[in-house]
């Protein structure tokens, strides 16, 4: 029997429950629980199933296009350089896992790459080209993404409530639908095979927004298609946990997750002091700025009730300044030290 076949069975057990027990994004964060405590505590092999996280990201994608609005695209644009400062703090962000890397013993590859906000298989990419240990590179970027998707939702839910009413039921179109996911999977498929960054989300995104900007469109997706993606994806990131995982370095587990903890609170201070002098709604600027995924990230402030737009934007050019800046930047560095 192939691995993956009982995957979408616990993940959507975990989600079920996730979502009886009120929790937020309950389709994700539960089935990313059920697959990791199946993997861990029965110790069973589940494998991620054969296209799921690209089918959830292809979903979520264009469902988080469809908030794009020429309004909104207006307001975003208005407040960019706001937008860029955010993007550049939380990057800014990634100096103290470095710090916390380089005193524990790490070489300065694996501390860079490994404590930088972007995409993890684009840090592992980056970090093979310049000598990381590329092991501890993928385990660093799969944790830190692990704890924002357990803790962001629900501290952001706790402490900071919902939003105002952001989001009115949007009709379904079946047309400008399908044509959404046609052309988001056909520009997926491009920027996949020129090895682009998050092609399925991305892709899907970008399609599905300039539709909605440049045809005036206010869509929804069907009911039970954003949970569709988040379970998709959620079953497939517990796949890359099991027990050797967490046994193999608990001292860099722990230090990875105190850097993750202590960026995300740099990142909420530097939301605060933007907020503040821009008068941006502080809970979509400080959700932006977190050190998570788009997609995970996104879908937390359609639950929350937030700015989607917003917090995609930041999302998306802090993603852009990591990939473009990370290489220059540490080849400058290594030239530095050794000059």
């Amino acid at each position: 029997m192939p691995k993956w076949l009982l995957t979408p069975l616990v993940g959507a057990a975990g989600g079920a429950l996730a979502s009886l027990v009120g929790w937020p994004l309950p389709w994700m964060v539960g089935s990313l629980l059920a697959v990791i405590a199946v993997r861990c505590i029965a110790n069973r092999p589940l494998a991620e199933i054969p296209g799921g996280r690209k089918c959830g990201q292809w979903i979520v994608g264009v469902g988080i296009g469809l908030h794009f609005t020429p309004a909104v695209v207006e307001q975003v644009l208005a407040n960019s350089a706001v937008i860029l400062v955010g993007a550049l703090a939380t990057t800014l962000s990634s100096l103290i896992g470095i710090r916390l890397m380089l005193r524990s013993g790490e070489d300065r590859a694996t501390a860079f790459f490994a404590s930088m906000p972007g995409g993890a298989s684009e840090m592992v990419n980056l970090g093979s080209r310049n000598g990381a240990v590329t092991s501890r590179v993928a385990a660093a970027q799969s944790l830190r993404l692990l704890l924002v998707v357990l803790s962001v939702p629900a501290l952001f839910q706790l402490f900071l409530g919902t939003g105002p009413a952001l989001h009115q039921a949007a009709p379904v179109d079946g047309t400008w639908l399908g044509l959404a996911l046609a052309g988001g999977a056909a520009l997926a498929l491009l920027m996949q095979r020129y090895h682009q960054p998050n092609p399925w989300l991305i892709g899907p995104l970008l399609v599905s927004a300039v539709l909605c900007v440049g045809f005036d469109l206010r869509l929804g997706l069907p009911d039970g298609a954003s949970e569709l993606g988040q379970w998709l994806i959620g079953s497939a990131l517990g796949c890359h946990f099991d027990r050797a995982f967490f046994r193999r370095a608990p001292s860099f587990i722990a230090r990875t997750l105190l850097a993750t903890a202590l960026g995300m609170a740099f990142a909420a201070l530097a939301a605060e002091l933007l907020g503040w002098l821009d008068g941006l709604d502080h809970r979509s600027l400080m959700l932006g700025m977190m050190p998570g995924g788009i997609a995970e990230l996104s879908l937390t402030a359609e639950a929350l009730q937030l700015s989607v737009p917003l917090v995609t934007a930041l999302q998306v050019l802090r993603l852009l300044l990591v990939l473009f800046l990370a290489e220059p930047v540490f080849r400058r560095w290594q030239l530095k030290a050794e000059s």
